[in-house]
């Protein structure tokens, strides 16, 4: 199945706010992506394209935000941050907050600054060196040196799609488990209604869409048909060529 770039356009009508020619990017490699990871149907595009909807918020967050308030941070993660003093320090600095928070675990190496490297990004959000890791074997790319590629237009969708299909979302997806697909994905039910408001959307819009069925492929050119060919006249008869001579002798008479 293919997503047309009009479509994508109509769902998410500030898509390249942030990543300049996402929604073209995205809709080029649609077909080859789906196709490769048996995405064939669309209720199951409906289900993947629900998800990274929300979680990349329509193409418009595709890095993790991490510019929170003290009193926010208390919201977030409690248990790290049980008073405004010990929040303060991280207030309005995103990079300091996310190895306070995301290094040690999920493959992050304390101490370091993967926290930062590996903060949440692109399609799915996915968060983490192991994560980022994840994708790489999956994909391809260089994902641990390179997280910026992520958010290019090229793989964003690629790395959206497997990560989707990483977390065992594909068989939830197929029985129609929205609940499910959520659990999967996010690892709880965070922006549930959301997501089946995503859903029912994508679920309209794909059913209102043209199926385009690829042209087949043009006969190579046949040779013509001999017997239609204009055929060599056959040599005169000794008879023929004895009348011949004959007139041309009357004629010199």
């Amino acid at each position: 199945m293919k997503i047309e770039q009009s479509l994508l356009r109509r769902m998410w009508p500030q898509g390249d706010r942030r990543v300049a020619g996402l929604i073209a990017g995205t809709a080029a490699v649609s077909e080859s992506v789906f196709a490769r990871f048996g995405i064939d149907t669309p209720d199951l595009v409906a289900h993947v394209m629900a998800q990274l909807s929300h979680e990349c918020g329509a193409g418009q967050e595709v890095v993790e935000n991490l510019d929170y308030t003290a009193a926010r941070m208390m919201q977030v993660w409690p248990s790290r941050f049980p008073t405004l003093a010990s929040a303060a320090p991280y207030a309005h600095n995103p990079r300091a907050l996310a190895n306070k928070v995301y290094n040690g675990r999920m493959g992050n190496r304390a101490g370091s600054d993967d926290g930062w490297s590996y903060r949440g990004r692109g399609a799915a959000q996915t968060t983490g060196r192991e994560g980022y890791a994840r994708l790489a074997a999956l994909t391809g790319l260089d994902l641990v040196n390179h997280p910026e590629l992520l958010i290019d237009p090229r793989y964003f969708l690629l790395c959206g799609v497997a990560d989707f299909v990483a977390c065992g979302c594909l068989p939830f997806a197929r029985a129609d488990d929205v609940v499910g697909v959520t659990r999967r994905l996010n690892g709880g039910t965070i922006g549930l209604a959301e997501r089946k408001a995503w859903l029912a959307s994508w679920k309209a819009a794909l059913a209102e869409a043209p199926v385009v069925i690829a042209s087949p492929p043009l006969a190579p050119d046949l040779p013509a048909d001999p017997t239609l060919r204009p055929q060599p006249a056959p040599p005169p008869s000794r008879w023929s060529q004895l009348i011949a001579v004959l007139r041309a002798a009357f004629r010199r008479i």
